[in-house]
C-alpha cells in the first residue's frame, strides 16, 4: 500500500527531468498520474512506456501558459482518473541573458510559463480540491528567487512569484484542508546541467557546501513527503533541496 494509494496526481512538465522523477515515484506510492507535457512528443512516449509498468497514467500535451489548454487538460484529467488531489507545477522554462540585453520576449516567455502556468494549474485544480476539503499543491521555486543570480533576472523574477503566490495561495485555502508548499531546487543533474561547461559546473559546485549536484530522485523524495498525510500541518512553506547553496 503507497502513501498516495488512490490519489489522483497531475505533474506538469512531467516527462523530463525533475518532473520525470516525481511522476514516476508518485506512480510507484500508488498514485494515478497526468502528466502534461509542451512539445517533446518523443519524451512523452518513453515515460509513457515506463510509467504504464508502475501504474495509471496519462499524458496530456498542453501549454500551461494558455488557461483555456489548462482548462481542457484539467478536465481530461477529471474524466480519465478523477478530480486531481494533488498538483505538482514543474513545468518551466530558462532564457537567460543580462537585462540590459535581454529581448522582450524571453522576459515574456518565462514570466508566462513560469509563474502564469503556476497560477493557470493553480486555479485549476483548487477548484475541485475545495469541493473535496483536502488537497496538495506544491510549487517550484529556485535559489536564484531566494539569492538572486546575474543573467536570471527574468528566471529570478519568475520564481520569485511563485514563492509570494505560494504562501498567499497557502493562506486562502488553509480552511478548505488544502496545503500549498513550494519546493527550492538547487544544481539538479538533468539533461539541462549536462550541457553546462565543465568550467561552470567547477564554479558552480564551489558554492555547495555538499560538494555534489542532486540528483532529480532528491526532489521527488520532497514532493512526495509533501503530497503525503506526514505533512498535514506544513503549508505556505518554502523547501530548500540545495545541498546547502542556499545558507
Amino acid at each position: 500500500m503507497g502513501i498516495l494509494n488512490g490519489m489522483t496526481a497531475v505533474v506538469t512538465g512531467g516527462t523530463k527531468g525533475i518532473g520525470r522523477a516525481i511522476s514516476l515515484a508518485f506512480l510507484s506510492e500508488g498514485a494515478s498520474v497526468a502528466v502534461f507535457y509542451h512539445s517533446d512528443d518523443s519524451s512523452a512516449k518513453v515515460f509513457l512506456s515506463e510509467a504504464s509498468q508502475l501504474g495509471k497514467s496519462i499524458i496530456i500535451k498542453a501549454d500551461v501558459s494558455d488557461s483555456a489548454q489548462v482548462n481542457q487538460a484539467f478536465e481530461q484529467v477529471k474524466a480519465d482518473l478523477g478530480a486531481p488531489l494533488v498538483l505538482v507545477n514543474c513545468a518551466g522554462v530558462i532564457k537567460d541573458g543580462f537585462l540590459m540585453l535581454m529581448r522582450e520576449d524571453d522576459w515574456d516567455r518565462v514570466i508566462s510559463v513560469n509563474l502564469k502556468g503556476t497560477f493557470n494549474c493553480c486555479k485549476a485544480a483548487c477548484r475541485g480540491m475545495i469541493g473535496a476539503r483536502r488537497g496538495r499543491i506544491i510549487n517550484m521555486a529556485s535559489p536564484s528567487a531566494i539569492t538572486g543570480r546575474a543573467g536570471q533576472t527574468n528566471y529570478s523574477a519568475s520564481k520569485g512569484g511563485v514563492i509570494s503566490m505560494t504562501k498567499s495561495l497557502a493562506r486562502e485555502l488553509a480552511n478548505f484542508g488544502i496545503t500549498v508548499n513550494a519546493i527550492a531546487p538547487g544544481v539538479i543533474n538533468t539533461e539541462m546541467t549536462d550541457t553546462l561547461p565543465e568550467k561552470i559546473k567547477t564554479e558552480l559546485l564551489s558554492h555547495i557546501p555538499l560538494s555534489k549536484f542532486g540528483s532529480p530522485d532528491d526532489i521527488a523524495e520532497a514532493a512526495l513527503f509533501l503530497a503525503s498525510d506526514d505533512a498535514a500541518y506544513i503549508t505556505g512553506q518554502i523547501i530548500s533541496v540545495d545541498g546547502g547553496i542556499t545558507i
